[in-house]
């Protein structure tokens, strides 16, 4: 598609599809979640986009790919179509994700730590059987390595909840 098509004043749905690099559905449905304005339409009914909505679109899959949930998005441009200033909600949002992903990576850590555990247990189980035996290391899990994980991510989140609360 050629950058004299996005200048264009109107475009169909196929064409804000070519160049925003999104399907026809996924346009559709940013237009039912609200982030993309409802577009006008020809007298043969077909979606006529403003050449703004490219820019829109490519905000919001910047958005989305750091994070943000469609639905926190129409509320936030809404605010902002409304006149308000959502900057410090969106900061707040941002810092949010942020403290829940790296909550996420050291609970991926522990898993990681763990299944390493299980790995070198299973290791050495194979080393001993023959390979005609059944192994059951499946059976393994439910014995103590999936307690001690489940406990472990809890207490890890509630020591970090817990920090949180002190702090504030």
């Amino acid at each position: 598609m050629s950058f004299e098509k996005s200048k264009r004043e109107f475009l169909q749905i196929g064409e804000l599809a070519e160049l925003t690099e999104v399907s026809r559905d996924t346009l559709r449905h940013y237009e039912r979640k609200g982030v993309l304005p409802r577009p006008a339409r020809s007298a043969k009914g077909y979606r006529l986009y403003s050449a703004k909505a490219v820019e829109r679109v490519r905000l919001v899959r910047r958005a989305l790919a750091v994070g943000f949930t469609l639905e926190e998005l129409a509320r936030i441009l809404a605010e902002r179509e409304q006149g308000r200033l959502p900057c410090r909600d969106v900061h707040a949002l941002a810092v949010s994700k942020l403290e829940n992903l790296d909550e996420r990576l050291r609970e991926m850590g522990m898993l990681r730590g763990e299944l390493k555990t299980i790995i070198g247990d299973w290791d050495e189980r194979l080393a001993k059987q023959s390979t005609d035996t059944l192994g059951h290391l499946l059976e393994t899990l439910g014995h103590s390595s999936e307690s001690e994980i489940y406990h472990r991510i809890k207490a890890s989140a509630e020591n970090l909840l817990g920090r949180k609360r002190k702090v504030k």
